[in-house]
């Protein structure tokens, strides 16, 4: 059954401006390619309505939620999107308040932005408003977008906890149940700048089903139908495919002991570079053989 909603996954620190430095209107020529062929200008691009989209930035995941909430306002209307607010969802009864849901169930976009992804499931998994946006993301022309723990906490699948250098040993990474957007992926942010690969190879090789998608800071998945993957911002995606993994000593070493893995495979995608989860086909977009 398709999926009429968009899925835009972002791993972290979005170049949406330096709008905290009170110099940011003088210096606007050096930003300026974020605002022509950024994320956030794709996230406007790829809505209902685009500029004229009603946009809900929902800070729960962040522990600075009133810094980090106006920051977003000022990046969607300095490309012209207005219709934009914040909603402060700190606690779980919040929501399900009405107020709350009718401006879910008005927006044509919800931004999640970073913070702790387990803070995001635990207050938003399950309630009302979780259900809200499921509806919508299947059935409506409706957008999630979220950047760090809102991307982590998009699939069923969530890390949530796991040192990079200590990756590989066993058990040391964390995995729950995330909002549940999009099966049989599991994601991780930040993943370049922090060398997180080995939380993905450990998350993959437990259930070789599930693809590992790591993705870079200012760099994101735009995912139509919940299965056309394309990348898009200024660095790198890394995806881990564990269904040809041919041996592993996961089941026979002790808790905290090193993880051995045979035959696993990955592959590299820049901007418009595209994937298709039905096939595992990859596309590079200027691929040097054609």
């Amino acid at each position: 059954m398709n999926t009429k909603g968009k899925l835009i996954i972002i791993g972290g620190a979005v170049d949406k401006g330096s709008f905290t430095e009170s110099s940011f209107d003088k210096d606007v020529s050096k930003n300026m390619n974020f605002f022509e062929k950024g994320i956030i200008k794709r996230i406007i691009d790829e809505s209902k309505h685009k500029e004229n989209s009603r946009i809900e930035v929902i800070t729960t995941a962040s522990k600075i939620p009133r810094e980090v909430g106006p920051e977003y306002v000022k990046a969607f209307q300095y490309l012209n999107a207005s219709n934009v607010d914040v909603l402060h969802i700190e606690r779980r009864e919040q929501a399900g308040e009405e107020e709350v849901l009718d401006r879910i169930k008005a927006a044509d976009i919800v931004m999640f932005t970073g913070g702790d992804q387990l803070r995001l499931s635990s207050i938003l998994g399950g309630s009302k408003l979780h259900d809200i946006i499921l509806d919508k993301y299947k059935n409506e022309h409706f957008i999630y977008a979220g950047t760090s723990a809102g991307a982590a906490a998009a699939s069923n699948n969530m890390i949530y906890q796991g040192s990079s250098h200590e990756a590989l040993l066993k058990g040391e990474v964390k995995i729950t149940s995330g909002l549940g957007l999009i099966d049989d992926v599991i994601i991780d942010t930040h993943f370049v700048q922090r060398g997180r690969i080995g939380r993905l190879f450990q998350a993959v090789v437990g259930n070789p089903k599930v693809l590992g998608i790591g993705l870079g800071e200012d760099t994101g998945l735009l995912i139509t139908n919940n299965t056309k993957m394309e990348a898009i911002g200024s660095g790198l995606v890394i995806l881990v495919d564990g269904r040809e993994i041919k041996d592993t000593n996961l089941t026979q070493v002790e808790l905290g002991q090193p993880i051995s893995i045979n035959h696993l495979v990955t592959h590299v995608l820049s901007i418009h570079d595209t994937f298709d989860l039905s096939t595992f086909k990859m596309h590079i977009h200027s691929s040097q053989y054609i």
